[in-house]
């Protein structure tokens, strides 16, 4: 009963997808919350994320540096929808799109202050509310870690309506998944039955000090905790651990 709450990624790489046992999608509007520079733009987004309690629960604030585009074949990431578990079994086609450079509002340089060609991108779902939101003993859940996600420029198929709401441009899907080195193999969402609905979160990284050097990334031991044995540990530990910053 997987469904899919994603907060709008335009410029930003970080999606939320929500389990629900209702089979049925329901995306909401396009251009709901906007990362791509727009009126609001990044405030829009961590205010979103801030609502739906990603932050602080699994990352904490962050600048948005650049655009996230998931899809599986019938379904498609767009803020706030929902998505049938059926329509998330296969590995997602992933795409970051390039952005504008953001320095970090304190100044503080020892962050990456912009994504650029060369360096090592890694995408991360993670399951924050397992085995549910309000007995979260398991979370959270590591259902996904892939690295070496190229950095694509706009096309002219990208307009800001396909790239807040997550959508992917036609030509630009095809290529995205290869060349992939897989951390942690992709586990689809499958909440257990009763157990309400699921936040799925989709986290772009980079490396934080904006090094273009190969980066070697460890395994988590386990899904469950992400392998750190604590209840609400995963993502922002493992990603820490391995030197790495959420950019989107």
């Amino acid at each position: 009963m997987a469904s899919k709450y994603l907060l709008v990624v335009a410029l930003a790489a970080v999606a939320l997808v929500r389990a629900s046992p209702a089979q049925l999608q329901q995306p909401l509007s396009a251009g709901d919350v906007s990362t791509s520079g727009g009126s609001g733009g990044s405030r829009d987004l961590i205010y979103e994320l801030k609502k739906a309690e990603i932050i602080p629960t699994v990352i904490d604030v962050f600048d948005p540096k650049l655009a996230l585009s998931i899809s599986w074949e019938n379904a498609t990431a767009e803020v706030g929808n929902t998505v049938a578990p059926s329509k998330t079994q296969k590995e997602p086609v992933v795409r970051f799109v390039a952005a504008a450079a953001a320095v970090p509002e304190d100044g503080d340089e020892s962050e990456v202050s912009c994504v650029k060609k060369g360096m090592q991108l890694t995408i991360a779902l993670t399951d924050p509310d397992a085995p549910s939101r309000e007995d979260p003993e398991w979370s959270e859940i590591c259902h996904w870690i892939a690295t070496g996600v190229p950095l694509t420029e706009p096309t002219d198929d990208d307009d800001d309506n396909v790239l807040s709401s997550g959508g992917n441009s036609p030509g630009a899907a095809k290529d995205s998944g290869k060349g992939l080195k897989t951390i942690m193999p992709y586990k689809p969402p499958g909440p257990p039955p009763k157990t309400g609905k699921h936040r799925y979160v989709f986290v772009a990284l980079a490396p934080t000090n904006g090094t273009t050097e190969k980066l070697h990334l460890s395994t988590p031991e386990g899904r469950q905790h992400w392998g750190f044995g604590k209840e609400r540990q995963g993502l922002r530990g493992w990603a820490g651990e391995n030197g790495l910053v959420v950019v989107v």
